[in-house]
C-alpha cells in the first residue's frame, strides 16, 4: 500500500491517520503504534531505464548540501568528532554510534540534505550481537587483552549510513594484448632445471555498451579516507552489497530507534570514485569473454564514455560495534549488514604474543631447513631439491602476515566489480593472432592488468601482499609493467637477471626479519 507523504517525508498511517509509527525490524515494515497495523513505504528504486539515461539526473536528496535546521539536525560528538543526524520532532538528544557518547542539541552543526531513499533494517539487535560474538570469539587468542576484557557485543548500535546509489549508462572500449598457452615444458635437471612456456599472442579489443544499476558509493568524507594505516573503514565497505532495489522513499519514521550519520560530500567529489569503479566493472565484463586467454591480458587502452547518470542519496542500515584502541589511537569496527547479515570487522592485536608465536615457528622452520640441507648434501645426486629447504625460512613470516590479515582484515573490501548489477550490450570483439612466442619464463603475460581493480579500497590488497599477487587474485590495484614487450630472443637472459635480483631481495628480507625476530625475543 502506498503512503501519502505529508510533511518533509513524515507519513501517516493509511488506516487511522496517526503519525506515531515505528519500524518493525522483523518485517522491515512500518508499524502504527496506535492501531497496530503494518504498512510499507513507496518502493522507490525499481530496476530499469538505465539505457535511456542522458546527462546527470540528480535526486532531490542528492543535490549539493545546504543548511536546514528546521527538523533534521546534525550533532557534533565532542568525544570523537563524529557527526550524528537526529529528527528533532522525535528526540532532542542521541548517542554517538561511534564512541557511544551522549549528545544534545547544543552540539549541532548545519545539516546536509535529506536523502531520497531509505533501506529499512531487517535484522534485530540480538541477531547482530550473535554475529559479532561469533566473529570476535574466533579471534580471541591473539586479541589485545584490554579489548578482550572490555568487549561487550550488547554495545552494538543500529545506524543508518549515507551512500550514493548511482545508475550509469556508458560505453566502454578496451584495446590490448592477450596470450594463450600452447605448451609448458622443462629444460635441464637438478638445480639447473627451468620451466618455459610457449604461447600465442593476440591483438584483442572489446567494445560494448555498459549499463550499471545501483552502484553504491560511501558519501561520508571520513569513509572515503581508505588509508588502512590510520583507520578500519574498509570493514564497513566490505559488508556490501545491500539489496538497494528494496529501498523506499525517505521517511523519518524509519529512523526512530536508530542513529544516523549525515552525507557531507557532493556529487562532484564522488564522480572520480564512480568512474574508477565503473571502469573496474567494464574490465570485469570484458574478462567474461576471454576464457580462451589462459595466460591473461594486458590492456594498453581503456576508454569509458559516460552517456548519462542518475544519482540518489540513500540511508543504508548497519549494525555497528566500535572500539577505540588507546595505545594505537585507532578506532576498530565490527559491522553487520542489517539486511543480509554479512559481517566483517577489525580486532586489536596482541602484537607481543603474535611475535613470540611467530618467532617460535620461525625457529622451528629454520631448524628443519638446516636439517633438510644437511640431508641433501649427503646425497650424491644432481637432483637434490635443496631449494625446497628455503621454505623453512618462511613459516614465521607467513604466520604473522596471515594472522594480522585475519584479525585486522586490511584487504577486505566490497567486490564492486562483481557484485554490482551490470550488463554488457552490443559486444563487439576483435581477436587477431599476432605472433608465436617461445621459451617464455613467466607463467602469465608480461604486464598483466586484465584483473586489475582501481576503485576505492582496491589498493588495500596491494598493500597487504604486493601489487602483482593482488592483481592476479583480483584483490588489488596493479599498475603493471611497460606495455613494450621484450623481444622473444632476449627474454631468457633478461628474466634470468630479474630472477637473481628477486632472489637477492628475498634473502635480504629473510635475514632482516630474522634479526628483528631475535631482537624481539631477547628483549
Amino acid at each position: 500500500m502506498a503512503i501519502d507523504n505529508k510533511k518533509n517525508g513524515l507519513n501517516r498511517c493509511p488506516h487511522c491517520g496517526s503519525t506515531d509509527t515505528t519500524l518493525d525490524a522483523k518485517t522491515g515494515n512500518l508499524k502504527c503504534n496506535y492501531c497496530r497495523s503494518e504498512f510499507v513505504g513507496t518502493k522507490a528504486n525499481a530496476y530499469g531505464g538505465v539505457e535511456s539515461l542522458k546527462g546527470d539526473i540528480v535526486g532531490a536528496g542528492a543535490g549539493d548540501i545546504i543548511p536546514d535546521e528546521k527538523i533534521i539536525l546534525t550533532l557534533k560528538c565532542p568525544a570523537c568528532g563524529a557527526e550524528v543526524v537526529i529528527n528533532t520532532e522525535e528526540v532532542t538528544s542521541a548517542r554517538c554510534h561511534w564512541c557511544r557518547h551522549n549528545l544534545s542539541v547544543n552540539e549541532k552543526l548545519p545539516n546536509g540534505a535529506v536523502p531520497d531513499l531509505v533501506l529499512p533494517f531487517k535484522t534485530e539487535k540480538k541477531f547482530a550481537e550473535g554475529k559479532i560474538d561469533e566473529f570476535v570469539n574466533k579471534r580471541k587468542f591473539f586479541a589485545h587483552p584490554t579489548f578482550t576484557k572490555e568487549f561487550k557485543s550488547e554495545n552494538v548500535m543500529g545506524v543508518y549510513l549515507p551512500y550514493m546509489v548511482v545508475d550509469v549508462n556508458s560505453h566502454a572500449t578496451l584495446v590490448g594484448e592477450a596470450e594463450h598457452l600452447v605448451r609448458r615444458y622443462t629444460v635441464g635437471s637438478g638445480n639447473n632445471q627451468r620451466t618455459y612456456y610457449d604461447a600465442d599472442a593476440y591483438d584483442v579489443s572489446r567494445d560494448f555498451d555498459l549499463l550499471i544499476d545501483d552502484l553504491t558509493i560511501e558519501s561520508s568524507s571520513d569513509k572515503l579516507n581508505q588509508d588502512i594505516k590510520v583507520n578500519t573503514n574498509n570493514v564497513i565497505n566490505a559488508i556490501m552489497p545491500f539489496d538497494t532495489d528494496n529501498c523506499v522513499e525517505w521517511n523519518p519514521s524509519y529512523l526512530r530507534g536508530y542513529a544516523s550519520e549525515k552525507r557531507d560530500t557532493n556529487i562532484e567529489v564522488l564522480k572520480p570514485a564512480m568512474e574508477l569503479q565503473a571502469k573496474d566493472i567494464a574490465r570485469y565484463q570484458a574478462r567474461q569473454t576471454m576464457e580462451f586467454y589462459d595466460r591473461g591480458a594486458r590492456w594498453t587502452s581503456e576508454t569509458l564514455t559516460v552517456k548519462g547518470t542518475s544519482w540518489k542519496a540513500a540511508y543504508l542500515p548497519v549494525w555497528l560495534y566500535s572500539y577505540y584502541q588507546q595505545d594505537k589511537k585507532l578506532m576498530h569496527y565490527v559491522a553487520v549488514n542489517a539486511r543480509t547479515g554479512e559481517t566483517m570487522g577489525s580486532v586489536p592485536i596482541n602484537k607481543t604474543r603474535l611475535m613470540i608465536v611467530s618467532a617460535i615457528l620461525e625457529v622451528i622452520g629454520i631448524v628443519l631447513a638446516l636439517f633438510w640441507f644437511r640431508m641433501c648434501a649427503e646425497i650424491d645426486s644432481d637432483d637434490n631439491p635443496m631449494m625446497f629447504g628455503l621454505i623453512g625460512f618462511t613459516p614465521g613470516f607467513i604466520f604473522y602476515w596471515w594472522q594480522t590479515n585475519r584479525y585486522r582484515n586490511m584487504s577486505a573490501r566490497h567486490m564492486h566489480e562483481k557484485d554490482t548489477k551490470s550488463e554488457a550490450k552490443e559486444m563487439k570483439k576483435t581477436d587477431t593472432l599476432k605472433e608465436h612466442r617461445k621459451r617464455l619464463s613467466q607463467s602469465r603475460i608480461q604486464g598483466e592488468n586484465g584483473n586489475s581493480v582501481q576503485g576505492v579500497l582496491a589498493q588495500n590488497g596491494a598493500k597487504m601482499m604486493g601489487e602483482k599477487m593482488a592483481n592476479y587474485l583480483g584483490l588489488g590495484r596493479m599498475f603493471g609493467s611497460t606495455p613494450d614487450q621484450t623481444p622473444v630472443g632476449q627474454q631468457t637472459l633478461a628474466e634470468g637477471k630479474q630472477k637473481k635480483k628477486t632472489a637477492g631481495i628475498i634473502w635480504t628480507i629473510i635475514i632482516v626479519f630474522g634479526i628483528l625476530f631475535l631482537i624481539v625475543i631477547l628483549s
